[in-house]
């Protein structure tokens, strides 16, 4: 081994060791004092330790080392493609995130006080939320909206708590939900959550939800209808407005699932389509920040007949051109979050859509469905494709031709882009599909990009042709290969944590 080799071996060595490995006793960073807070010492033995908490002794500049090392394995959008299907995992602007730091925004006290010399400095922030309102009512055809939710599943729980209070309100007794096959997993949770029984309604041969199986399924006890449009197979179904018909004639409610609003944004409202009720995810559509667990937020908007049922409280603007909240809403399902929701996220979203207009919006979603149908028809010879059809923001492959073939699964092909540079796409989602492999470019790739991820998708065709094995062993080249996750679920070992 020459010189070269041993430092380069050295380094790896020590940029993969455990920050415990790292540890050397006695060493600090910091020694503070013994406390000098009243009865601190006091506390009841049972609640104190036996021995000190097993922590690694590290110097300062180590500690630092250790998380600057970490944050450079990050893998986000402004590192590398993430064509997440059913994510929208696209750039975020980063004049956006300059706005959303400035100190008159993001030193706001929320128990600041809406009148008097405080409520001045409440002002910005109260009319970015009810411009926000204005601009999703545009949008997607709703009468008015709440910024609370904080999450997009937590948006779909207000949803239908706010359908759930319609029908109490209405003397209804209507205990089912209609929900496609193909849908998102929170949709069932939350109908569940809210006190709904759930009714799945498989998917035709087109691969959008059956309208037949809807007029058998139709009753009286039908509260209401969950629904993707597009759905997670990036189809537009061409009978949406008269499912929401049907629905309706029961007194129904419609209600819409906005993960994927991205397709048809500026090009067809919701509202129009016949939905009832609606959520935004603002950290999907609108470019704010996605991944990582949050933050989120997942605006909820609905049509006339429920404003009354809206969490409290709402922003209103008074006659003298102040804004303020209101609260007097005798039918409002309450507070669903704490204050006014995510408001870093929203004031993201409110520059977003101020930047680029009416016009930008459309091209949103005329260039997300460009890039989809670009991917599409560059690798439909060489990955089934269930349905070979014009798609909206993301299409669907299915390895199920490597996998009858070469024993190449769905998971060996995303591991395998992790070592070609790109994040791997959904995988076994939507379960109506074998294999299924949902990829998403977003609007905001370039060609060049897209063109770099399809040569990497037809190199990984052709070696599950004549390298199947090693195809199965990817990803190769991170700190962490491929783990056994069966046998990690099966040997659980949390003793030491």
């Amino acid at each position: 081994m020459n010189c070269n080799d041993m430092m380069q071996e050295q380094r790896i060595s020590n940029a993969v060791k455990l920050i415990f490995e790292k540890s050397v006793e006695g060493r600090r960073a910091v020694r503070m004092d013994l406390p000098d807070v009243p009865n601190a010492m006091n506390i009841k033995k049972e609640f104190l330790r036996d021995k000190a908490a097993e922590l690694p002794q590290l110097s300062e500049l180590d500690v630092v080392r250790h998380f600057t090392e970490l944050s450079r394995r990050n893998f986000g959008v402004d590192t590398n493609f993430y064509p997440l299907g059913s994510c929208t995992m696209k750039y975020n602007p980063k004049v956006a995130e300059r706005i959303a730091s400035y100190p008159g925004f993001a030193h706001l006290h929320p128990l600041l006080p809406q009148l008097g010399r405080g409520g001045m400095l409440t002002q910005g922030a109260l009319q970015v939320i009810y411009e926000t309102d204005l601009m999703l009512r545009e949008i997607t055809g709703m009468a008015g909206f709440t910024t609370q939710p904080m999450a997009g599943a937590h948006g779909e729980l207000t949803g239908m708590m706010i359908m759930a209070a319609y029908h109490r309100d209405k003397k209804n007794n209507k205990k089912t939900v209609l929900i496609p096959d193909s849908a998102h997993g929170t949709n069932p949770s939350s109908a569940a959550i809210a006190g709904f029984e759930i009714v799945s309604v498989p998917s035709d041969e087109n691969g959008v939800m059956d309208i037949e199986l809807v007029k058998r399924l139709l009753n009286d006890d039908v509260a209401g209808l969950m629904l993707t449009c597009p759905n997670t197979l990036g189809l537009f179904n061409p009978k949406i407005k008269e499912i929401c018909n049907l629905i309706h004639s029961v007194d129904g409610l419609a209600y819409y699932d906005g993960a994927n609003l991205n397709a048809i944004m500026g090009k067809a409202r919701p509202g129009d389509f016949g939905f009832d009720i609606v959520h935004v995810n603002l950290h999907k559509s609108f470019a704010t920040p996605h991944g990582g667990g949050g933050p989120g937020a997942g605006p909820v908007g609905v049509k006339e007949k429920l404003l009354d049922f809206l969490p409290i409280s709402l922003v209103v603007k008074r006659n003298d051109g102040t804004y303020a909240l209101e609260y007097d809403k005798p039918k409002s399902i309450g507070y669903i979050a704490p204050f006014y929701g995510n408001f870093g996220i929203i004031l993201r979203a409110y520059v977003y859509v101020l930047m680029l207009g009416k016009d930008g919006l459309k091209r949103v979603a005329e260039n997300a469905v460009l890039n989809a149908n670009y991917i599409k028809e560059k690798l439909k010879d060489y990955y089934e494709l269930p349905f070979d059809k014009v798609c909206k923001h993301e299409c669907v492959f299915s390895a199920s031709k490597q996998t009858e073939k070469n024993g190449v699964h769905a998971i060996d092909i995303a591991k395998a882009l992790i070592d070609r540079g790109f994040h791997p796409p959904t995988v076994y989602f939507p379960a109506i599909v074998k294999e299924a492999m949902m990829i998403e470019p977003t609007e905001t790739e370039s060609k060049e990009t897209i063109d770099t991820f399809i040569q990497a998708m037809l190199e990984i065709a052709e070696q599950s042709e004549i390298e199947p094995e090693k195809l199965k062993s990817a990803p190769l080249t991170t700190p962490v290969c491929r783990p056994d996750e069966t046998a990690a679920v099966k040997n659980l070992d949390i003793a030491s944590l």
